[in-house]
């Protein structure tokens, strides 16, 4: 995959050519209420909805996901 100086938030996920999306092992085989992320160059973390996966995709950086991951860990949502 090329340079990610093009990534913005709200983006169209099919814009992210070559990102390997993948589901937490927490979503159940059912319901459809499922994110899914995908790790990219120059450490970067995309989310999209796994119901739309043309949709709009979130793009965080490695500093701004880690607090998410560690604000949900410490049951801040």
């Amino acid at each position: 995959m090329g340079s990610m100086s093009n990534v913005s938030n709200g983006m169209p996920a099919m814009d992210l050519g070559g990102a390997r999306w993948v589901k937490s092992r927490r979503s159940g085989p059912t319901g459809g209420n499922c994110v899914e992320v995908a790790f990219l160059s120059g450490r970067q973390v995309a989310v999209r909805d796994s119901r739309h996966p043309d949709g709009p995709a979130l793009v965080f950086s490695a500093p701004e996901w880690n607090a998410f991951i560690g604000g949900a860990k410490d049951g801040e949502f």
